[in-house]
């Protein structure tokens, strides 16, 4: 197995998307392609990718895009990992998370899949939960509104202000995974409890 890391952002094909609170993942990806200067372009495993290093120094990473539908992600991420022969421990699935505020991020290691059919595919795709997860906030649904309604909703205006400062600190949070680990990562962006 390589050094390489695989890293994942999570969201649906399309430009109707695009903006949605379920593309998040991905637009944290077009954020650390801006950082390596890379243009994404199509893989044969179904998936735009940009390859190259994060950084002077820095690791090798391949930042993949899937061209499926978000459910189905696993198929794309398990053919990335044989393609470039990376282990489920240097995956990385960047996606959206409606059970922490908008705003925050948080990482983990494996454990469930907490009703994310993206994650519950690549899971199943890579036969392990054992990969790890930068979860990026959207906040829960107002009201009585569908979980699917509200994800596959764009940003709200006053959210849109806030959004470039959320998917840096989403990129920074990446970064720091890889290049210190998941404690370090974690002690940095899990605010501590009063």
């Amino acid at each position: 197995m390589t050094d390489t890391w695989l890293i994942v952002g999570l969201g649906n094909p399309g430009s109707e998307y695009s903006n949605n609170r379920h593309n998040v993942g991905q637009m944290v990806l077009d954020e650390l392609a801006s950082r390596m200067g890379g243009k994404f372009k199509v893989h044969k495993a179904r998936a735009q990718v940009v390859e190259g290093r994060l950084g002077i120094g820095g690791p090798r990473v391949v930042l993949a895009k899937p061209m499926t539908y978000m459910n189905v992600s696993g198929g794309p991420v398990a053919g990335l990992c044989n393609f470039f022969d990376i282990a489920p421990d240097h995956v990385i699935a960047v996606h959206d998370e409606i059970d922490i505020p908008f705003n925050t991020v948080k990482l983990k290691l494996g454990g469930g899949e907490g009703g994310h059919n993206g994650l519950r595919d690549i899971s199943k795709a890579l036969a392990t939960k054992d990969y790890l997860r930068v979860r990026v906030g959207v906040g829960r649904p107002p009201g009585r509104m569908e979980t699917a309604d509200y994800v596959l909703r764009d940003f709200a205006t006053a959210e849109k202000k806030e959004l470039p400062f959320l998917l840096d600190e989403a990129a920074d949070a990446v970064e720091l995974l890889m290049d210190q680990g998941l404690l370090a990562a974690q002690q940095k962006h899990h605010p501590a409890k009063a």
